[in-house]
C-alpha cells in the first residue's frame, strides 16, 4: 500500500505501469479497489495511479475535507507531490465531480477527462443516493456478482457524510458553466440502466463546443467498468490514445462496443 501525508491526513493510493499519466478517480460507492483491472490496461502503454478519495477506502475520515472543493486539493497536491505536471483524468460518479473541480481551477493540469455517470445537475441524482447508507447503496446499485463483490469489497467504509457532502456541491455550484469553457478535451458516458444518475438528453454536435462528446451505453448500470469490463476497457483505449488536444468525436467507433453505443 502507498500513502502520503496532507495535511497531518493518510491519503491512500496506487500505481502500476509506465508512461503517460492517468488518474482513476472512484465514485460514491468503492474505493480505488474497483478500477484495478481498468489499471492494468491502461499499464501497458501508460503510467496508472488510483487514490482513495477523503472519507472512502484507506483515506483519512476528516469532514473539513469532503467538500469537492477540498477533494479538488487532494488532487493537486497528490499530482504535485509525485511531480505530475499534467494528467488524464478518469472519473466515475463522485469521482468524475471532483475532477471536473479539479479542473475548473488547474485546467492547463487536465491533457483530458473522461466523466462515467457523472450527474451535470442537482436533479439528475435519485434521491437514494442522497440518503441510503454505503452497504444499501452497494446492494441497490450492483448486480451482486462475485467478480463486483470483490471489486467494491471496501464500499462499507465509505463516510456517508462525504456523499451528502459532495451532493451539497453539486447543488450550490455552478460547476458545469465554468468547466465545460475551459476548452479540455472531454468524454460523458453513461450507462443508460443507471438507476442512480439520469443522463442528459444527447445535443445536437453542430452546436455543441468540439471538445466535448457525449456516449451513452445501452445494458450496462451504474458500475460499466464492472459489469462489461471488456466494452468499457476498449473505449477506454481508444479514448487514453487519442492525441492530445483531440476532440473526443475523434475515436474511431470500433465494432466491439460501437453496436451498443447510442
Amino acid at each position: 500500500m502507498s500513502a502520503i501525508i496532507i495535511n497531518g491526513s493518510i491519503v491512500h493510493y496506487e500505481a502500476l505501469g509506465r508512461g503517460r499519466p492517468v488518474l482513476f478517480l472512484h465514485g460514491w460507492v468503492g474505493s480505488w479497489r474497483y478500477w484495478i483491472p481498468c489499471m492494468q490496461v491502461a499499464s501497458a502503454s501508460y503510467r496508472a495511479y488510483a487514490l482513495d478519495l477523503f472519507g472512502f477506502g484507506e483515506t483519512s475520515r476528516d469532514p473539513l475535507h469532503y467538500d469537492l472543493e477540498k477533494q479538488a486539493d487532494l488532487i493537486n497536491f497528490f499530482l504535485d507531490h509525485l511531480g505530475i505536471g499534467k494528467v488524464a483524468i478518469v472519473g466515475h460518479g463522485l469521482g468524475a465531480l471532483v475532477g471536473f473541480t479539479f479542473m475548473r481551477s488547474w485546467p492547463n493540469s487536465v491533457d483530458r477527462i473522461m466523466a462515467i455517470n457523472c450527474p451535470l445537475d442537482y436533479e439528475a441524482v435519485h434521491n437514494r443516493l442522497r440518503s441510503a447508507s454505503p452497504d444499501e447503496l452497494t446492494s441497490w446499485l450492483s448486480n451482486r456478482s462475485p467478480e463486483t463483490a470483490a471489486a467494491l469489497a471496501d464500499a462499507s467504509k465509505a463516510d456517508q457524510n462525504a456523499v451528502a457532502a459532495s451532493l451539497a456541491g453539486l447543488q450550490t455550484n455552478n460547476l458545469f458553466g465554468e468547466v465545460f469553457d475551459k476548452q479540455v478535451p472531454c468524454l460523458l458516458v453513461y450507462g443508460l440502466n443507471d438507476p442512480a444518475i439520469t443522463a442528459p438528453a444527447p445535443g445536437d454536435e453542430r452546436t455543441q463546443p468540439a471538445h466535448l462528446h457525449q456516449l451513452n451505453l445501452e445494458g450496462v448500470g451504474h458500475f460499466p467498468m464492472i459489469e462489461e469490463p471488456g466494452r468499457f476497457n476498449r473505449l477506454l483505449t481508444d479514448f487514453l490514445a487519442l492525441d492530445s488536444g483531440f476532440s473526443p468525436r475523434e475515436l474511431q467507433l470500433k465494432e466491439q462496443w460501437r453496436r451498443r453505443v447510442r
